[in-house]
């Protein structure tokens, strides 16, 4: 059972985490253009909300929104807890084995 839900879970940070690395591509372009932007909040919430890993490769790969601190506490927060219930998850997985 662990398993699935290991997979599952696994699955959904990385769709989070395409779609977070999309969302900060498309705000670094509209940025550029001087067009209608993303909220803060919006690119926050991938983040923190399982797009951990997908948010600070975007900040990196466009060098966009890197001056602010708080996107980089909230995405470490986030990375944080992402990775401990993968590896809650994998440990429980062992333990039924």
């Amino acid at each position: 059972m662990y398993g699935y839900i290991l997979c599952g879970t696994a699955a959904f940070f990385a769709v989070m985490s395409l779609i977070a690395l999309i969302l900060y591509k498309v705000d670094k372009v509209k940025a550029e253009k001087g067009k209608w932007r993303t909220k803060e909040a919006t690119l926050l919430g991938f983040g923190f909300f399982g797009g951990a890993l997908g948010a600070l490769a975007g900040m990196k790969l466009f060098r966009h929104k890197t001056k602010h601190w708080y996107f980089w506490a909230i995405n470490y927060a986030g990375l944080v807890w992402q990775l401990g219930l993968l590896g809650f998850l994998a440990f429980k997985l062992i333990q039924s084995k």
